[in-house]
């Protein structure tokens, strides 16, 4: 990952309010697209030029081929708040982020995250590293808004879950881990968009803990078609089940590792 410095400078009279909200719409389109990472991107006033840094998979995340219909929508509307479109600057890469893979056709890949990355959640099944969503076909309507707000969801549920502070972990842990779930069936229908759009054997991931015993857990059958799906080795050290029909993976239980 990459982190960029974005300069938009006034070319006439504007309010903070007009900016505020012109800059912060570019912002939030180009999360939705895959294009930046994270939430939060503070913006700095300097004089006559408005300064944002962030974070992005790729040097080239920003180019103008890799712009979504509602990114193109809110550059155009940068000049109703007297900005111009932004220059961009890399200042380098992130030491403390995954790189992005190399191979965006890989021969399958996978839908993981966790709560402590920022990156694409659109694993490539070889290596696991991220594959940038903008190099993917738009999900649904016309960008990556649908498993932007997906992986935002899985995340928060999974840092609710490692807290287990309170009553709401059964609930968080509930929709990561199964297969009945609101959040596992919506994660599970977009890695078959996915598929459909890339023909890319697509995997989902399903998150495991618990468990009455390792011998029980190593007999633990697919969720959907209930058929036996454990490998002989881990993938990755971290996948230990694969159903190649329903396409899912999953992690022998954390209480058992």
């Amino acid at each position: 990952m990459y982190v960029v410095e974005m300069s938009f400078e006034c070319f006439d009279n504007t309010t903070v309010s007009a900016v505020d909200q012109a800059i912060n719409g570019l912002m939030d389109a180009l999360r939705y697209n895959g294009q930046v990472l994270g939430r939060e991107f503070p913006i700095v006033m300097d004089e006559a030029i408005f300064r944002v840094r962030a974070v992005c998979p790729e040097i080239e995340s920003l180019h103008a081929q890799f712009n979504s219909d509602s990114v193109r929508a809110c550059l155009n509307r940068l000049s109703q708040a007297s900005l111009l479109a932004p220059k961009v600057k890399v200042l380098g890469r992130d030491l403390n982020s995954e790189a992005a893979a190399e191979n965006f056709v890989p021969s399958w890949q996978v839908i993981y995250t966790t709560f402590v990355h920022t990156c694409s959640p659109l694993r490539c099944g070889e290596t696991l590293m991220p594959i940038p969503l903008y190099r993917v076909p738009p999900v649904l309507n016309g960008d990556h808004k649908s498993i932007v707000k997906w992986q935002t969801e899985w995340q928060a549920c999974d840092e609710v879950q490692m807290a287990g502070g309170c009553k709401a972990e059964h609930a968080t842990l509930h929709e990561i881990k199964d297969a009945d779930s609101d959040l596992f069936r919506r994660g599970w229908d977009l890695r078959g968009r996915i598929e459909y759009i890339t023909k890319i054997p697509t995997y989902y991931y399903q998150y495991q803990v618990g468990g009455k015993s390792l011998a029980e857990e190593k007999q633990r059958p697919c969720p959907k078609c209930g058929g036996d799906w454990s490998l002989d080795e881990p993938i990755h050290d971290l996948f230990h089940f694969k159903c190649d029909d329903c396409r899912i993976v999953s992690n022998l239980s954390w209480d058992f590792q």
